[in-house]
């Protein structure tokens, strides 16, 4: 596994973590029961490791806090060798989400906790999950700025948020890293957002590369989503646009089988080939997907096969949302 620099910007070379990493939500939480085994989800990700990837991507709000305990125990014998990104922003209420809180004194209490569930010394990338309206962002990036200064974080993010926004923030403490959703039927970054990472020298974090399972081209059809499902919820998911968008991973498969490669490699590799400094962060629960993600970067995709990618979400088309309007409504600002 190659690495990749997020955060070309800084003076100190910026964050140097593998070209593909592992988000460990759907371990915790979001895609169907959970899994039972404590054990068997720290094998994967200590797997994951071992395969060469070493970017691990959680974030408090994950369970809540299930999921940082559970990369916190994974990594203990092996911090060394891995980089953690972890997240601050929303209000836990018995439990759930309760709206966005990047309020100082919650930015403070945040990482401390954060710190004390996966049993590190320092939070190698902390990100703003969520652009809270009710804060300036000057305000949480001065506080985060604190944190640095203060050795509990190395590097700032944020998530989802503007062009905007991101100038803001990366105007008072430096922005290693932005995070949004990005894959080949989610292509929102490109007008804005992926333009002022390159004019900043911010990195770029995609999540969900592989929409959410779809791009893996093992969704069928006909499929249908329980109620613990974040997929149920989601508009390109229901019955009639799931059938309609069949198309654009049809295209991604023929293309794949041209390279004797699987589509999720596809998807992950056109990520690899838009940017250099692009590190996608695509979800499993199982050794094998690790494998296959990892082996991503071995997929060789000429000119045309890029430009022919480019063109799929706009020739081709994607119905649905990729949120509903709640979520929407959250991301951009």
């Amino acid at each position: 596994m190659h690495t990749r620099t997020l955060g070309s910007h800084r003076g100190d070379g910026g964050l140097t973590v593998s070209a593909v990493g592992l988000g460990a939500m759907g371990m915790s939480m979001s895609y169907g029961p959970n899994p039972g085994d404590r054990d068997d989800m720290i094998g994967v990700l200590r797997h994951a490791v071992e395969r060469g990837v070493t970017f691990i991507d959680t974030a408090e709000v994950y369970g809540p806090y299930d999921n940082e305990e559970l990369v916190g125990a994974a990594i203990a014998p092996i911090r060394d060798r891995v980089t953690v990104a972890t997240k601050f922003g929303f209000r836990i209420v018995d439990g759930a989400m309760a709206g966005t809180d990047s309020r100082p004194e919650n930015i403070r209490a945040v990482a401390d906790a954060s710190l004390r569930r996966l049993g590190v010394d320092a939070l190698d990338l902390f990100y703003q999950h969520r652009v809270d309206p009710a804060v300036p962002i000057e305000d949480v990036a001065g506080t985060v700025g604190e944190l640095i200064a203060a050795g509990k974080v190395r590097h700032f993010g944020l998530s989802e948020a503007s062009a905007a926004t991101i100038r803001r923030a990366h105007a008072v403490q430096p922005v290693t890293a932005v995070q949004s959703e990005y894959s080949l039927w989610t292509r929102d970054p490109e007008p804005e957002v992926l333009p002022t990472c390159v004019e900043l020298g911010i990195g770029f974090v995609p999540f969900s590369p592989l929409g959410k399972g779809f791009l893996t081209g093992t969704v069928a059809a006909d499929a249908t989503f329980g109620g613990g499902e974040i997929r149920a919820r989601v508009p390109r998911f229901q019955p009639d646009n799931l059938r309609a968008n069949q198309a654009l991973v049809d295209r991604v498969k023929t293309l794949a089988d041209d390279h004797g490669a699987t589509p999720g490699q596809v998807a992950l590799a056109w990520l690899l080939a838009q940017h250099p400094f692009i590190v996608p962060i695509p979800g499993t629960r199982r050794r094998e997907r690790v494998d296959e993600n990892a082996a991503a970067t071995t997929v060789r995709l000429s000119a045309d096969d890029v430009a022919a990618l480019n063109a799929l979400a706009a020739t081709v088309g994607v119905a649905g949302d990729r949120y509903d309007a709640a979520g929407m409504a959250a991301v951009g600002l």
